[in-house]
């Protein structure tokens, strides 16, 4: 089979990149206190403002979006901390909530489910909590959370949001501002389609206030250092320059059609993939989607394989194919496996890839 030279990488993160974006990152070395990687940062931060939905700087960070999750907790407030926890990511946020110091109540679901508003309202009228933690979009499946709602409910109650949207961000609609998020963080290498490396996130100003008094913040994520320098166009310490070029080259990419298009592209996406999942549940192929309808997210579906189904055999037929698709994620390893429609991708390279694993799974 003859396979096309992009458009044929689906995992869920890392996901695939245009040869323009690498392209990009073969640019020189620049010192980066200078005006020129000032010029760069500059034009990083007016793109991501555009995606975050927001006013405010948005910090950039050389780490994975791991390292912005300890930074939330880090610097937020003194106090226990709620975390909602339905899968894989959102519970490393609660883990790292703890491996802080922190005491934690978790508020957990099956994997695939979504937390009722109604458990959270009751669990933060119970009790005082500091701070809020939610994954907007599950990675490890495909659930996807009204984080909008649930900032409502912590601001209600005096707690601070802090949201995960690291497969997200750049593909389901986030009003960072309009919402009132305390904390919203993404990655690099998901729906914004970047390599790894590189972690954003923005605060709002009463988080900010706060992070000045939070006496164990550390160095490295301290979240006030990070403002104190985006200010200056510039990082607190040396950042990963080349992968600012692709950033850079990116958001320029993003700017002309608007955040609004890309949502409505990794929209349309979702809708072919849940279609073929139903032909393919319909003949028995596959078991279905993981996430209830209503719940989904749009840039990763997981799907549940039918009795018998072998998904790494599986999975390994598609790569002789030409293509990657993402493997089930820690204890649904064995019985599903996930699309990453994310990215750059459109309809037409999701519904190729989807044709493939549709001839596999037919033993064609």
């Amino acid at each position: 089979m003859t396979t096309p030279s992009f458009g044929t990488f689906f995992l869920p993160g890392p996901t695939e990149v245009r040869p323009e974006i690498l392209a990009a990152m073969t640019r020189p070395m620049m010192s980066h206190r200078s005006a020129e990687f000032e010029s760069v940062y500059a034009n990083c931060d007016t793109g991501l403002r555009r995606v975050f939905r927001t006013a405010r700087p948005v910090f950039i960070s050389s780490s994975s979006a791991t390292g912005l999750m300890e930074a939330a907790v880090r610097n937020a407030p003194a106090g226990p901390i709620l975390s909602l926890v339905n899968g894989a990511f959102s519970e490393r946020f609660a883990d790292i909530a703890r491996a802080c110091g922190r005491t934690v109540t978790s508020l957990e679901v099956p994997y695939g489910e979504i937390v009722p508003l109604e458990t959270v309202e009751h669990a933060l009228r119970a009790k005082r909590f500091a701070a809020v933690t939610a994954a907007h979009s599950e990675t490890s499946t495909g659930a996807s959370q009204d984080i909008q709602a649930i900032a409502e409910l912590a601001h209600a109650n005096g707690a601070f949001s802090m949201i995960d949207s690291v497969s997200g961000m750049g593909g389901i609609p986030v009003e960072t501002d309009a919402w009132a998020l305390d904390f919203v963080l993404t990655g690099s290498q998901k729906a914004l389609a970047l390599p790894p490396g590189l972690a954003m996130c923005c605060a709002s100003d009463r988080y900010l206030a706060s992070a000045t008094d939070a006496p164990a913040r550390g160095r490295y994520f301290d979240i006030a250092e990070f403002a104190e320098y985006a200010a200056k166009h510039q990082t607190p310490n040396t950042p990963a320059v080349s992968l600012f070029y692709a950033l850079e080259a990116q958001m320029a990419a993003i700017g002309p059609t608007g955040i609004e298009c890309r949502w409505a592209r990794h929209a349309a996406m979702a809708s072919a993939t849940h279609a073929w999942v139903e032909h393919q549940r319909a003949g028995g192929r596959v078991d279905g989607i993981l996430a209830p309808a209503g719940a989904r997210s749009a840039t990763v579906t997981v799907v549940k394989v039918g009795a018998g189904v072998d998904t790494r055999a599986l999975l390994a037929e598609v790569q002789t194919r030409g293509y990657t698709v993402g493997s089930g994620y820690g204890k649904l390893g064995a019985t599903t496996f996930r699309v990453g429609h994310m990215g750059d991708h459109t309809v037409e390279t999701v519904t190729r890839v989807l044709d493939v694993v549709g001839e596999v799974l037919a033993g064609r």
